[in-house]
């Protein structure tokens, strides 16, 4: 990866889960922008699957030759945002957002913050991401 035509973008502390993370990076890495976007919004509204190949212990097969797969609505919301940011990003580097690829996706557990409730303490679950965009010629 050059670094003249690299774009990033880092997320800290996000209120989703690493597995879910992990999973959706797999699903976006080496794929443009513009189409990730819409497969991402077609997975909020549960017409595309996303297919599980790390964390796919007791989850169901999906219909077709798909094989276990799931819906992460919140997740997607949230890369979303993330692609939203690298795009402007790209566009003070004064880089063409339309021809961005996402060269690298990985996704990292936080530290667990404690939420008290009335009986008992519950963990919450934080995940840092980071995304980097390379442009690529047509």
């Amino acid at each position: 990866m050059t670094e003249e035509k690299l774009v990033k973008v880092n997320a800290f502390n996000l209120p989703i889960s690493t597995k879910h993370a992990i999973e959706l990076c797999g699903f976006i890495k080496g794929k443009e922008i513009s189409k990730i976007k819409q497969k991402l919004n077609l997975v909020i509204e549960e017409k595309l699957v996303v297919p599980l190949k790390r964390f796919k212990h007791k989850r169901g097969h999906k219909k077709g030759h798909l094989g276990p797969g799931f819906y992460p609505k919140k997740a997607s919301k949230y890369f979303l945002d993330l692609l939203n940011t690298l795009e402007g990003n790209a566009r003070n580097q004064g880089l063409n957002a339309d021809s961005l690829v996402i060269e690298k996706a990985s996704a990292n557990k936080a530290s667990l913050s404690w939420h008290y409730s009335r009986h008992r303490g519950r963990r919450m679950k934080r995940t840092h991401i980071a995304l980097f965009a390379q442009q690529i010629k047509k």
